[in-house]
């Protein structure tokens, strides 16, 4: 699905995502990725839910961010909590969806203005 944007000049912001990939500002990635409004952490070395450990999202709680996205691939999966704990300790709100509606959902916050990562798997 290609997503039609005008407004973000100067920020990341997906503009497209499919099987296997999401696009940022136009450019296909196809491993797991974090992308900040400023910045991308590419490859992101975690390929599927499974990857996950207790301490995978800890590089993301000192940062000064109000939400995390993570998006689980083409299918939302169930994430137990002490896998972003750390986040939650640090009073950044984790919201578990599929890639695809992390895409969306992250457009919409980055729109509003908001602080906000997603953390995706292919």
């Amino acid at each position: 699905m290609k997503l039609h944007l005008d407004r973000f000049e100067g920020l990341n912001a997906f503009t497209g995502y499919g099987d296997g990939y999401v696009a940022v500002n136009g450019r296909r990635v196809t491993t797991g990725v974090v992308v900040f409004p400023d910045r991308l952490i590419e490859p992101w070395d975690v390929a599927d839910v499974t990857a996950l450990t207790e301490t995978t999202l800890d590089f993301l709680a000192p940062l000064p961010l109000e939400i995390v996205l993570l998006g689980t691939g083409p299918a939302m999966h169930l994430v137990h909590p002490r896998l972003y704990r750390a986040l939650s300790a640090a009073r950044i709100g984790v919201e578990v969806m599929s890639t695809p509606a992390a895409c969306r959902t992250y457009n919409i916050l980055l729109g509003e203005g908001r602080k906000v990562a997603a953390a995706l798997m292919p």
